[in-house]
């Protein structure tokens, strides 16, 4: 915890710092494809400190940045009215993604197959574990 204006701040870190970080970055609503691809490459470049690596200011503008990037893809790229296996059909096919790239997730070939032909649903941790991966809300899969 850390001391701003007499009040301890939990979370966030020095003010001084997250506000540095703040005007580096100007994150705001996102409304362009190339702001999200802005964002996105922050978002990657702290990842790969390692989320053990990151001070408290940077975890704070990743959490903003995530959320930023969940926004708008869940505005733009989710189609409306899609059940949770049209949405993950679409973002595979939006991301260039075979039936093989969702294997890790699922655990298994078989149970990867049957989620992708709609024979078995996305169970809650799955839908957590896509939501990751495709940087969006896990509400997308459920």
């Amino acid at each position: 915890m850390t001391k701003a204006n007499g009040k301890l701040i939990a979370g966030r870190g020095d003010p001084r710092k997250y506000g540095a970080l703040l005007l580096e970055t100007l994150p705001a609503i996102i409304e362009t494809e190339e702001q999200n691809e802005r964002y996105l490459a922050i978002v990657e470049k702290l990842m790969r400190k390692g989320e053990e690596n990151l001070s408290p200011e940077e975890n704070t503008l990743l959490d903003l940045l995530v959320h930023l990037i969940e926004d708008f893809e869940t505005r733009y790229y989710q189609p409306e009215n899609a059940t949770p296996i049209e949405v993950l059909h679409f973002l595979m096919e939006s991301n260039g993604l075979k039936q093989a790239d969702l294997v890790p997730i699922f655990g298994s070939k078989g149970i990867t197959s049957e989620v992708i032909n709609g024979k078995r649903g996305i169970s809650k941790a799955n839908a957590k574990a896509l939501g990751e991966f495709f940087n969006i809300s896990p509400a997308a899969f459920i």
